[in-house]
């Protein structure tokens, strides 16, 4: 057994972070400063988008979205089941439908031809998910959008750095979302980011993170008061994020590509070795996209073995790797049961999900580590090859 648990993703926090934080917590803002301003500026010319907006948390940012979008009571969003609760949780949250599109077996990713089935005349929105780093078909989907007159949020949660016919996520989209959670490319600690190229998109978005509240004088209704007023124009939340965080975002903004960079070798290792590994397949790339690989996800060819995945996943867990399984499909929660969704809407995802597991990969794995995983997870699924 290695002597030290090895997660399945973790963030990478080193002295230059540290000091930029340290200078912050020394200086007259805390929050609602310079530095937002600064992080923002740096965030969308990294991904080539006109504005970003920092909020707190990736759900936030997508529920944002959701409100710029104009979604509300009687829409349906179109999004994936295989995603985390909150692409489809913000939808709700706007009173609004999540309708579920299934997904292609080979990218794992949301398949536009079922986006095409799913339109009704209610649709108001699609939220595609770049799932494990690798973008969807977004020129498909933003042709289809164009044609039915709905807005994109793509979801990029697990994409930043990733880039989609030499166009890097984040520039394509109506509106593009981030999480700055500790296991994904970069971390605030917590945090997301929304970015587009709509200027008024970027107002709404800006005003739903402060309480719909604002002192921007070409927004204010009434020009004629002193600089002490403000104006509360729509109804928004409390979403800010702080200086703080954003300080440790431009520091950790300067190593993205250091980052990714690790990534990608970390997965070039894995493929060499597990693609070999009868039992397993191995995650497939479409062309003309380059993932930047939050997540890499074995998928178990269970006819061949003599085990179920729940046995593999506590064989390699009992030798201290953190696997983890992303994603339970969201409409098998009690909550959406309870709503009236049922098994069955999504099979290609359903089927997968039986089969899934996620192995550790982030860039401060050393490569002991690497060796380490990929020694047990081949030990664990040659000894119950049939």
């Amino acid at each position: 057994m290695t002597k030290n648990f090895i997660p399945y993703g973790q963030q990478w926090i080193d002295e230059d972070d540290i000091r930029e934080v340290v200078e912050v917590l020394r200086s007259n803002y805390l929050t609602t400063g310079p530095k937002i301003e600064e992080f923002e500026k740096k965030f969308a010319t990294y991904v080539g988008a006109k504005y970003a907006v920092a909020l707190a948390n990736g759900t936030a940012a997508l529920h944002a979205a959701c409100f710029a979008a104009g979604i509300g009571e009687g829409d349906e969003v179109i999004t994936t089941p295989m995603t985390f609760a909150a692409s489809a949780n913000c939808i709700l949250y706007q009173g609004a439908t999540p309708v579920f599109a299934d997904i292609d077996p080979n990218t794992y990713n949301i398949d536009p031809a079922d986006i095409r089935r799913k339109i009704t005349q209610k649709t108001k929105a699609i939220i595609p998910v770049d799932f494990t780093g690798q973008p969807v078909l977004i020129d498909e989907i933003m042709a289809i959008a164009n044609e039915h007159n709905l807005i994109v949020i793509q979801d990029a949660a697990h994409s930043l750095g990733a880039d989609y016919k030499g166009r890097k996520i984040g520039s394509i989209a109506h509106m593009t979302e981030f999480s700055l959670h500790p296991v994904k490319h970069i971390t605030t600690g917590e945090g997301g980011v929304i970015t587009t190229d709509d200027k008024s998109l970027y107002n709404k978005l800006k005003l739903f993170r402060t309480h719909g509240i604002t002192r921007d004088s070409e927004l204010l209704h009434n020009k004629e008061e002193g600089p002490w007023y403000y104006e509360q124009l729509e109804l928004g939340y409390n979403y800010r994020i702080t200086d703080i965080q954003c300080a440790l975002g431009i520091s950790q903004l300067r190593k993205l590509d250091d980052f990714i960079l690790r990534r990608r070798a970390i997965i070039k290792r894995y493929n060499e070795a597990l693609n070999r590994l009868e039992g397993v397949v191995i995650p497939y790339q479409e062309q003309n996209t380059n993932s930047s690989w939050h997540l890499y996800i074995i998928k178990l060819e269970l006819e061949k073995l003599k085990a179920n995945r729940r046995a593999i996943f506590d064989a390699l867990r009992a030798q201290n790797i953190g696997v983890n399984v992303h994603y339970i499909p969201v409409y098998y929660f009690p909550y959406y049961q309870q709503m009236g969704y049922t098994k069955g809407l999504c099979p290609t995802a359903e089927k997968l999900y039986e089969s899934i597991i996620t192995i550790p990969l982030f860039p401060k794995m050393s490569d002991t580590d690497i060796e380490y995983v990929i020694n047990v997870v081949s030990k664990v699924i040659n000894y119950y090859l049939k």
